[in-house]
């Protein structure tokens, strides 16, 4: 499997999943091509949410957002670049 170089400055899908709840508020910021999914168990809500974020400046940002209104993050994923060039991509075989 090899794996596509991201930068600092490209386009990609993020997945980001804190505890907490979205004010509506955020909802309308983020835009219409975000996901977001509740969870609510027994423990706590949770709050995923997928979707483009234009470089890691960007990406900062959002969290830094999350970070002060007290959101605890729980886990940040880069799943695809934007122009569909995969993270991990299979090798073919040989």
């Amino acid at each position: 499997m090899s794996q596509h170089k991201l930068t600092m400055y490209e386009t990609a899908v993020y997945r980001i999943r804190f505890q907490g709840e979205f004010d509506e508020s955020w909802l309308q910021d983020l835009g219409a091509d975000w996901t977001i999914q509740f969870n609510d168990d027994s423990t706590a809500v949770t709050t995923t949410i997928t979707g483009v974020i234009g470089d890691q400046a960007a990406l900062i940002g959002l969290l830094s957002s999350l970070y002060n209104v007290g959101l605890p993050l729980l886990e940040v994923e880069c799943l695809d670049t934007a122009t569909g060039q995969s993270l991990y991509e299979e090798q073919p075989a040989k």
